[in-house]
């Protein structure tokens, strides 16, 4: 039950606005969802601010410090510049903010100047260096002090503001969608609020629909920020689903804390506010365009060494196969090893021949050699070859049969958003175990934890951690 003090929020923050819900086909709303009250978009303005400021206020550094005109000392001031700059948007550092406030990320910034500059000590002498590293943290939170005292200026004007909608209509969600319309130096303009309960009738402004509308009203209206508030009205299972659908949208999506008054163990620097409110930023850079490279260089580079360091002990494993088992030592079948992508992937041969490979879950009989291969996972060991064609990552989600891909896709919750990134040889899931006939809830768990958490740190981690299980299923193996 609401107390009226709950319910005060939305009404005293209840203002003119449109009522009802927004038509599909478009309407004025629409069109000022996507330029502003101004008539001006401001995503790439906003996309742009912080790398643009930050190499300003470093190519001041670099000539304020007095590092040397020549050839050599131009390479060093490039060098340095890309280097800081690389690390600032690696950490997350060039989100243009909702809270526009330099203190909150001072230690980052000094971070990111002072680690490459230890790197030119081998070059540089000691004070100038340290010169580099003070000039370049100074004037880039001077630079983007400026940047934000301009934007905040161009704000309370009704300039640069960015489309906006909250997710979640009840007392809360009035409340913060009542904050963004108050104070407009946040820079948010407020197009409508989504649901899935019944439509409000006291909101300040549309009611566009419910969650599963999100990606849709993102589209359609240009939105560049989306607020999620918790609701009694929409279940979190389903906002996940809802969250991970959108999140190849370019919206910047921000989740309010259940319990936003206690204070959380996250950096300043990681977090955004509304007003006083908390605001916890998702992550993106798993499935961009520039971490999909990365992550595809890496696979190049790591298989390639790989390769060359198995190449021996594969083709002894394919000879002993072979010998075994009279049969050819390479088993092809089809996987799914992304988002409605299939691949023949390639294993050593470790069961007996049977009719329904493809769709018998349980191993059928294993001769004492293919239950080596299993225990010590050797078997995958061909896939290097899937990764090097593109087919296949070294980590994430193991490649399951389509069979049973929709099968548990149906049956699983979340099983079918584990194809956002590729397939691996090995993954999150698997070294912790959960691999063999364990359960697929968890596997889905894990693999989803590793999608959303991906990072390059992370695969080493996992690789490593691979390496010391194969070495201690060789070591069990043939000791029983």
């Amino acid at each position: 039950m609401i107390s009226d003090y709950e319910r005060a929020p939305a009404k005293v923050r209840a203002g003119p606005g449109q009522r009802g819900r927004l038509s599909r086909s478009g309407s004025t709303v629409a069109a000022r969802a996507e330029s502003g009250p101004d008539g001006r978009r401001a995503g790439t303005t906003h996309r742009w601010a912080l790398p643009v400021a930050d190499t300003a206020g470093l190519a001041a550094a670099s000539v304020a410090s007095g590092l040397s005109g020549g050839a050599q000392g131009i390479l060093l001031r490039a060098g340095y510049v890309a280097v800081v700059l690389i690390i600032l948007a690696a950490t997350g550092q060039h989100r243009l903010r909702i809270c526009l406030r330099v203190s909150d990320q001072i230690g980052r910034v000094l971070i990111a100047a002072i680690v490459p500059a230890l790197a030119l000590l081998a070059c540089l002498p000691v004070h100038r260096a340290l010169s580099l590293a003070v000039w370049s943290g100074g004037l880039v939170l001077f630079c983007r002090g400026l940047l934000y005292t301009a934007l905040r200026a161009a704000h309370r004007r009704g300039l640069l503001t960015e489309p906006t909608v909250v997710v979640g209509a009840g007392t809360f969600g009035a409340y913060v969608a009542g904050l963004t319309r108050e104070h407009p130096e946040l820079g948010l303009h407020l197009v409508g609020l989504l649901d899935g309960g019944p439509p409000r009738r006291d909101l300040p402004v549309p009611f566009l629909g419910g969650p599963a509308d999100l990606a849709d009203v993102v589209g359609r209206l240009g939105i560049s920020r989306v607020i999620v508030c918790f609701s009694s009205a929409c279940r979190d299972e389903d906002f996940v689903s809802v969250m991970r659908a959108s999140r190849p949208l370019r919206a910047d999506v921000c989740v309010v804390p259940r319990l936003y008054e206690l204070g959380m163990a996250l950096p300043r620097s990681c977090l955004d506010e509304i007003w006083g409110i908390p605001l916890i930023p998702l992550r993106r850079s798993g499935r961009s365009p520039a971490a999909r490279a990365l992550k595809r260089i890496f696979d190049v580079v790591a298989c390639a060494v790989m390769l060359a360091l198995a190449a021996p002990l594969m083709l002894v494993l394919v000879i002993a196969v072979r010998l075994r088992t009279g049969q050819a030592a390479l088993f092809r079948q089809a996987r799914v090893t992304g988002d409605r992508r299939t691949a023949q992937i390639t294993k050593l041969r470790t069961l007996t021949a049977h009719d329904d490979h493809d769709t018998r879950w349980t191993p059928a009989e294993q001769s004492p050699l293919g239950r080596w291969l299993r225990a010590t996972h050797l078997d995958e060991l061909p896939q290097l070859v899937n990764v090097m064609r593109g087919e296949m990552s070294l980590v994430g989600p193991r490649p399951e049969r389509p069979y049973f891909a929709e099968r548990f896709g149906h049956e699983v919750p979340g099983y079918g958003d584990r194809t956002r990134m590729p397939a691996g040889v090995t993954g999150w899931a698997q070294v912790n175990g959960l691999n063999g006939d364990t359960s697929i809830f968890d596997r889905a768990r894990f693999d989803n934890y590793y999608v959303e958490y991906w990072s390059l740190w992370l695969d080493l981690v996992i690789l490593t951690r691979t390496v010391a299980a194969v070495v201690r299923g060789i070591r069990s193996a043939d000791t029983s």
